[in-house]
């Protein structure tokens, strides 16, 4: 196990926090993942949410909460490496992007679209120069291939690193539903794609793009084989929900800790028009059986939302989730999301990680422990 690379930064242990919203992943837990020497998370969607009464908020409490939320974390994990995960689909990507490079974060990822235009809140020298680094998210090698190929032409760069996701993990996925009840692309197979892929970028820009992989890591054992396979580092996001400092409410938690099979984890689909990996509970069973539930839009929040078509708003079914009321909404979760069975630190998630990496591989733990 070697230190993430990402241009000049460091990281010292090879995992990624998934940035997990709307409030799952805020400062609490991405500073306690930062202080374990991997990078810390913040998820900006819906994060306004939190700061407004009953779960009603607006473009300015996003903005004013995301940066708060920053702010805390690198109080509590001065020395530690920060980043924000920012999705496209977002109506107020622009300034939620143009909040993480003014607030100075280690990295920022992108997701839910494809990153292939420069933010309007920021200056061609401001994205091209930014010190923090930009990771876009991806399910394919096409798709790696299409944006550093955009990048290129119209950046003069390429992203400083990209995260290949793929179909096992939870919330929002790239991939359509069929290919998910099917058969699809191991994380693996993706990830070996994606790197041929860069090869001739890293030619050109005579650099390393480092490749982190996510979706299904569970053990250090995946971990391992995913390591083993090419990636760089790994992102997990489902293992850390049932940790101490994860932000969500227990009652979160709990519906982990419920989950006992594999088919307790179902594919949903998403008012938004994505398909998405959840723990079934009853609120979701109400929704496929054709119920629907009353929608009050503050603002419209993701682009692709109609709030007069849609059976629920699901930011509000998250954010109600994440305060511990499951009767009004429901946990994403990766395909693994069952297979927990208590609640413990972020420390005790890192040292399992860690010695479950050793245990596949033929290198003595003590000699990472003298590298870290």
């Amino acid at each position: 196990m070697k230190a993430l690379q990402i241009g000049d930064l460091t990281v010292p242990v090879p995992i990624v926090q998934g940035g997990m919203g709307i409030g799952v992943s805020l400062s609490g837990l991405a500073s306690a993942v930062a202080n374990q020497g991997g990078i810390g998370v913040i998820s900006s969607v819906g994060i306004g949410m939190s700061y407004e009464s009953k779960g009603k908020y607006s473009r300015k409490s996003n903005l004013e909460g995301f940066i708060r939320e920053i702010r805390k974390a690198k109080e509590l994990a001065p020395n530690g490496i920060l980043g924000a995960n920012i999705m496209l689909a977002i109506t107020d990507f622009d300034d939620m992007f143009k909040a993480a490079l003014d607030e100075k974060l280690d990295i920022v990822f992108v997701g839910a679209g494809l990153l292939i235009k420069k933010p309007e809140t920021v200056t061609m020298d401001e994205f091209v120069n930014s010190k923090t680094k930009i990771v876009p998210k991806i399910s394919s090698a096409r798709a790696a291939d299409l944006t550093f190929r955009v990048w290129a032409k119209n950046f003069g760069r390429v992203p400083d690193a990209v995260v290949v996701e793929g179909s096992k993990a939870g919330g929002h996925l790239g991939f359509k539903k069929e290919e998910l009840t099917g058969k699809t692309k191991s994380l693996i197979e993706i990830v070996g794609e994606t790197k041929e892929v860069l090869k001739k970028y890293e030619d050109e820009f005579g650099r390393k793009i480092p490749v982190i992989a996510g979706g299904g890591i569970y053990t250090g054992e995946d971990m391992y084989e995913t390591m083993k396979a090419g990636a760089d580092a790994v992102k997990v996001g489902t293992r850390f929900v049932t940790t101490y400092e994860c932000d969500a409410d227990m009652n979160f938690k709990m519906q982990y800790l419920e989950a006992s099979k594999p088919e307790d984890v179902i594919i949903i689909d998403s008012p938004v028009g994505l398909p998405g990996r959840a723990i079934n509970n009853k609120f979701l069973q109400q929704i496929a059986a054709g119920e629907k539930k009353p929608v009050s839009c503050s603002w419209q929040c993701l682009k692709g939302c109609d709030y007069r078509k849609i059976p629920y708003c699901i930011a509000e079914a998250l954010f109600n989730a994440a305060k511990g009321n499951l009767e009004r909404g429901f946990a994403f979760a990766g395909s693994n999301g069952y297979r927990a069975t208590k609640i413990e630190t972020v420390e005790e998630v890192f040292d399992d990680l860690i010695a479950g990496y050793y245990n596949s591989s033929d290198v003595e733990i003590e000699e990472f422990a003298e590298v870290a």
